[in-house]
């Protein structure tokens, strides 16, 4: 095909050649942006020879280079004496690359493009510094001239490689022969039809959820025995996916400035046998940022309708490299970098994608509902994960993700998307506050089953068996101590997830103080089956555990209403919740009351050392329960009442 071109040309009918130029032009692309890896990795061998790097003969075969000796370069570099980089050949690669440029502008200047004679003008003003290597010998500025892919740098080989090849397509495109489906073709067998149609069905499965971002033009002839099936991905430079088909083969090129992204593009064929070479060399950490990866993969077909299936697959995972990098980095401001990866790829497997997240305004749109939900709560320097239990924020951006795509594809106003989010977000953190008021609420009920106890065993202090009700009632007691402690570690596990769950370990680590100085007091009354007490002490250690089971009623009563309470909410839920802790400080007042009769009585009554150390003991630790339930009462009503005035 390549001579018939040259022959047409010679003819003067340029015009007719332009189908094999076009095609001799990419395929000179290929072999120009392999020579621009060969001497950047040849550099970056010699820069850290002990670092493991590929030949790249996969590349160079992939490219229709026949010259095996240049899968020897890499390893065979090294730096010079005297500065600058030996690499084998290095005055011939450089002239070859050239060479291949050249032949990429045939084309433009037979199609008179408008931008040839500015390639033209650029490849000249570059040819002078064509670096000529004595003893193979390049300085490492004459390479990053030839390999820079940073404009900021000025012009490189590299740059004006990329912007012929965006001419190239657009060529392509308009000297094609007909549309498959929405792919531009020329000179295509008959057997390539089923074919093209396949990848672009995949691309039409999904190309919806690029949301109007330019990209995904795609252009298919055939070179030889290959069916070349290219795509355009998005904007991005060197970001470029060529598909060749050769029998039930398919290799897969794969260009990406991003080696983050050329990963995750690779992580989504999990399901297919798909062959990546040399992936580990594309995972060294010293590879220059300026370059592009390059990936190569294969796949063969068992038979024809699996080979469509897969060319299908292909075409739809497409649109989920658009703006990827871009999404990457929005989502790294609220998630781990694995979480991200994670995330990115789930909606990607859902075909859900992130081009509507950005497109509803990316992070903002969580800073948004972050600020809805957090009614003020936090401070600056806090993020969303100060609101979310752990492993909760994988699950709301994945949330995110589907809303945006699905409300976008259904049509659904931006306005109401983000009201979805907003209030997603809001579910997750009352879920998360009304879990930590469940483990609350529990709590306070081992309290009021200890205090339970005593007041119960108490009711039986005359009875024949009442030491061993006593100690049986010790035992329970400290049974019910135990599962008020795994409560609180409960709590302590949600520790570091914001304010509100430190403010709910502290609540119940005060609470638990109560457990404690319950358990202590029916500890303590074991003893009193050996005093024989009657009278008015017996009754009035009775009235002080009653009310201490009172207290603990109304406490259950505090935490239950506190779901309740909001700004905006029924004044009834308000006052239940008011009400049932100015009750509490009211019984905490009745107890001081009643120990301070129990210690006159026992005075004035003149019982003996042994009974009253056993009494005040008893009676001083289910005051001072009282007391600590006062306190936890009091602790989370200044609590309620200051999210009331800030939400």
């Amino acid at each position: 095909m390549v001579e018939k071109a040259k022959i047409v040309k010679s003819l003067g009918e340029s015009k007719l050649a332009l189908p094999g130029l076009v095609n001799e032009a990419l395929a000179a692309n290929d072999r120009a942006k392999y020579l621009f890896t060969l001497l950047q990795s040849a550099k970056g061998h010699a820069d850290n020879p002990a670092a493991e790097r590929s030949s790249l003969a996969a590349e160079r075969a992939q490219a229709g280079i026949e010259d095996e000796s240049l899968d020897a370069v890499v390893a065979q570099s090294a730096k010079a004496k005297r500065g600058g980089y030996r690499i084998p050949g290095a005055a011939h690669i450089v002239q070859t690359a050239f060479g291949n440029v050249e032949h990429m502008l045939e084309p433009l200047t037979a199609e008179q493009d408008a931008e040839a004679a500015s390639f033209a003008a650029r490849l000249e003003q570059l040819a002078p510094k064509k670096p000529v290597g004595i003893d193979d010998i390049l300085p490492g500025q004459a390479i990053d001239a030839i390999v820079s892919g940073r404009r900021e740098d000025g012009d490189s080989l590299h740059l004006l490689v990329m912007d012929m090849h965006k001419a190239l397509n657009r060529l392509q495109v308009r000297i094609s022969s007909e549309v498959i489906d929405g792919a531009s073709v020329y000179d295509i067998a008959e057997d390539d039809r089923p074919l093209i149609r396949a990848f672009m069905r995949g691309i039409e499965e999904t190309s919806r959820l690029r949301f109007e971002h330019p990209g995904l033009g795609t252009t298919a002839t055939r070179a030889g025995a290959r069916l070349v099936i290219q795509n355009d991905i998005g904007t991005t430079d060197a970001h470029v996916l060529v598909v060749h088909v050769e029998g039930l083969t398919v290799h897969v090129t794969y260009t990406d400035v991003h080696l983050q992204r050329l990963l995750f593009f690779q992580s989504l064929f999990e399901r297919y046998e798909l062959a990546w070479e040399d992936t580990r060399s594309r995972r060294d950490a010293t590879v220059e940022d300026e370059i592009y990866h390059l990936s190569l993969g294969a796949f063969t077909a068992g038979e024809r309708p699996a080979l469509e299936a897969f060319l299908a697959y292909l075409g739809s995972r497409i649109v989920f490299l658009i703006d990827w990098n871009r999404a990457r980095k929005r989502l790294r401001m609220f998630l781990s970098k694995k979480d991200t990866l994670d995330v990115l790829k789930w909606a990607a497997a859902h075909n859900f994608g992130h081009r509507g997240f950005l497109r509803c305004g990316g992070e903002q749109l969580i800073y948004d509902a972050i600020e809805f939900a957090a009614h003020g709560q936090l401070h600056f320097g806090q993020g969303l994960g100060e609101l979310l239990p752990k492993g909760k924020t994988v699950d709301l951006f994945r949330f995110v993700l589907r809303t945006c795509a699905e409300g976008l594809l259904d049509g659904r106003s931006e306005s109401l998307i983000i009201d979805e989010v907003r209030t997603e977000l809001l579910n997750h953190v009352r879920t998360f506050r009304h879990g930590l008021l469940d483990i609350a609420s529990e709590h306070a009920g081992t309290v009021v089953e200890i205090a339970s106890g005593i007041r119960d065993v108490l009711l039986r202090a005359g009875a024949k068996d009442a030491a061993a009700l006593f100690l049986r009632n010790a035992e329970r007691a400290k049974t019910w101590e135990r599962h008020a402690d795994e409560l609180l570690n409960r709590v302590r596990a949600s520790s570091g997830q914001g304010e509100e769950a430190a403010f709910y370990e502290d609540l119940v680590s005060m609470a638990d103080d109560v457990a404690d100085d319950l358990e202590d007091a029916a500890f303590h009354m074991t003893l009193m089956p050996r005093l024989n007490l009657e009278g008015e002490v017996l009754r009035n250690v009775k009235q002080l555990a009653e009310l201490v089971v009172q207290g603990g009623q109304e406490y259950i009563k505090v935490l239950e209403t506190a779901r309740l309470v909001r700004r905006g909410g029924a004044r009834e839920d308000m006052q239940d919740f008011l009400e049932a802790v100015h009750r509490i400080v009211g019984i905490e007042h009745q107890t001081d009351e009643v120990f301070r009769n129990i210690e006159y009585t026992m005075l004035l009554d003149g019982h003996d050392a042994r009974s009253l150390y056993v009494i005040s003991e008893a009676a001083r630790d289910l005051e001072k329960a009282a007391d600590d339930l006062m306190h936890t009462a009091l602790m989370l009503h200044e609590h309620v009442l200051r999210q009331v005035q800030v939400s």
